[in-house]
């Protein structure tokens, strides 16, 4: 099939790629009416919005409070009652039947043409809407502006049938609601998902995504349009709000394909830069969607308090980022001065709180219980737990949220403190991987410098990690290079790889078995841990949930 020369008529759908508060069901309604408003000023025929709109996603256990179908029903009345002249595609829940569905509706000038209920509810890795919601069964086709529009919701492209229906139906452009989180190369495969169905069912599709961060999750936005020859013609921008528009030349007859005006489609971002923008929406996000203005963390010279304080730095404003470097007898002069000079050239508020008198007093405090017993790595775990008590007192008293700096390497085979360095309300590297940590701190200094600073001084990338809880003490002491560790922890935490099939790799088996154990044994750490952005497939929190009292066999 090819276009008719000659067309009947444009339809004109703004994608309105929103930032949303979960639980905030009139303000969400707010920012409705006023997305349509600016769309009805540029002329558009239809607004879309993402999934479940009103509430925000995941609303999680909200959805079971006994106000929620009130709410709804308020918000979804001043969205009526506005009587806009144009028609609006907003998500929201919507009870029938006494039971609670993932719905779409199509709203225009005061009235509702048409309900959709999400028919592929997802239930893994982060999502678990079986909870929640009872899957729908039906397609929705509406006819508008002279067009068969088709409605789906996210996990619905995923699976399949949905599609199917719509396009059996007569749908020509199907509308997708979506809250699609980002991990590591989720923009290409929706890339490639959408140009597949498009052209398999020969229809255009209007994805559009949430954007912003909610707890550990960030959504990435990257709303886009397909035409039915499965290339992109419009692209919205990852990560920002924006109102995008989607220009569709209807064809004059039926049985003619149709168009979608071309837009120069935003760059593609380059993977690193998109992990980047990832770690500072979704730190933004959290610190000011829960009331903070200013973060507080400990900044020891180290490479991961120094991307921390870096994105921190860049998410909210270096004016409200507080840095404490707090040395101890073992903290080398080398790290004092790159903490202070990082501090500067980031423009962040910056002091040293030294912790011997701190030490000294627990040391006081035990030395009964202690006597006769040898130093090992109590004391250590002594020191990183003064620090955890200096930051939580003046995040206490000063209102500033604590961040903390452990990277997901770290995190997995237990080297941190409990109640030292993992205390904190927000960990901003959770899901990132110590190789990873030093690639986006290289990114920082070269993509993102002003002027003649740079963010993160050469000399913490250069030099060799250490907790410096110890005499000359290095990461290495404790772990594998972190070459190796990763490799291993991408294995066997996101590949689900067993140990056999680990060392078939090539990898020594002592070190796989001593790496694993490490990992399977402090899952009880990391039920303790501050919650962080997730970047993976298998971030640790929502996506992986481990029994901690367990007796499953390492090796079968």
């Amino acid at each position: 099939m090819s276009f008719m020369a000659k067309a009947a008529g444009r339809i004109k759908i703004f994608m309105a790629q929103t930032n949303l508060l979960v639980g905030a069901i009139d303000a969400n309604a707010t920012k409705v009416i006023s997305c349509a408003k600016e769309a009805i000023k540029q002329g558009g025929d239809i607004v879309v919005f993402p999934e479940l709109t009103l509430t925000g996603y995941p609303p999680e256990d909200l959805l079971l409070r006994p106000g929620l179908d009130l709410r709804i029903q308020k918000a979804l009345d001043r969205i009526l009652d506005a009587r806009l002249a144009i028609v609006i595609v907003v998500g929201a829940p919507q009870r029938e039947h006494g039971q609670l569905h993932n719905s779409a509706l199509i709203i225009e000038s005061g009235k509702c043409l048409g309900v959709y209920h999400k028919q592929a509810l997802p239930n893994y890795q982060v999502f678990d809407e079986q909870r929640y919601f009872t899957a729908g069964s039906d397609p929705c086709v509406v006819s508008l502006k002279e067009c068969e529009v088709g409605l789906t919701i996210c996990e619905d492209l995923w699976d399949g049938g949905p599609v199917r229906q719509a396009s059996k139906k007569g749908a020509q452009i199907l509308i997708n609601l979506n809250a699609s989180p980002f991990h590591h190369n989720k923009l290409e495969q929706r890339q490639k998902l959408l140009s597949r169905l498009a052209v398999t069912h020969k229809l255009a599709i209007v994805y559009v995504n949430l954007v912003g961060g909610q707890d550990e999750l960030v959504f990435d936005g990257g709303s886009m349009a397909v035409d039915s020859h499965g290339e992109v013609r419009v692209q919205a921008p990852c990560f920002i709000e924006s109102l995008s528009l989607v220009d569709c030349v209807l064809p004059e007859a039926s049985g003619n394909f149709l168009r979608i005006v071309p837009v120069v489609p935003t760059a593609t971002v380059k993977p690193l830069a998109q992990v980047y923008d990832a770690l500072v929406l979704g730190t933004r996000d959290y610190v000011k969607k829960n009331g903070f203005n200013q973060v507080i963390l400990g900044l020891s010279g180290g490479i991961d308090s120094a991307l921390t304080a870096a994105v921190a730095a860049d998410a909210i404003g270096p004016e409200n980022v507080n840095a404490v470097m707090m040395p101890f007898e073992f903290t080398s002069e080398l790290s004092r001065n790159l903490a202070s000079r990082q501090a500067e050239d980031l423009g962040i508020n910056y002091c040293e709180i030294p912790i011997d008198d701190a030490f000294k007093a627990f040391e006081i405090s035990l030395q009964n219980q202690f006597s006769g017993l040898e130093r090992d790595i109590t004391e250590q775990n002594i020191q990183a737990r003064c620090r955890g008590v200096l930051l939580m007192a003046i995040s206490n008293k000063k209102n500033f949220l604590v961040l903390t700096t452990g990277n997901k390497s770290e995190i997995a085979v237990g080297y941190s403190t409990l109640y030292g360095d993992m205390a904190g309300g927000f960990n901003v590297l959770k899901d990132v991987s110590k190789t990873l940590v030093y690639d986006l701190a290289r990114y920082r200094n070269e993509k993102l410098c002003k002027g003649d600073k740079i963010a993160i001084p050469q000399a913490v990338i250069d030099r060799a990690p250490s907790a410096e809880l110890a005499p000359d003490q290095v990461d290495t002491d404790s772990l594998p290079t972190y070459d190796v560790l990763d490799l291993i922890l991408e294995h066997y935490i996101e590949n689900d790889d067993s140990a056999q099939e680990i060392i078939a790799k090539g990898f020594d088996k002592e070190v796989v078995e001593r790496v694993l154990r490490m990992v399977d044994l402090n899952e009880y750490k990391r039920r303790q841990s501050p919650l962080g952005i997730r970047l993976t497939e298998r971030g640790f929190g929502r996506d992986r949930r481990y029994p901690i009292t367990n007796g499953w066999p390492l090796l079968d």
